[in-house]
């Protein structure tokens, strides 16, 4: 798995942890789900996201490497 491909499966985690969050516990929880659209929002643009960074350190390879 590379890590564009971890990179969308977090956010999609992410965007339903926090939904579920909002749902049933409080609707504050939206926020984090606005914070991850944001991010992704900006990183199409600057093509940097942070947790990308975290990823290629943690060892991801980068996309297209086998």
């Amino acid at each position: 798995m590379n890590v564009e491909r971890c990179l969308r499966m977090i956010a999609g985690a992410f965007v339903m942890a926090s939904v579920a969050l909002g749902y049933w516990v409080h609707p504050a929880w939206f926020l984090f789900t606005v914070f991850v659209g944001l991010n992704l929002f900006q990183s199409a643009f600057t093509d940097w996201c942070p947790m990308m960074t975290f990823l290629k350190k943690a060892g991801v390879p980068p996309a297209g490497a086998r």
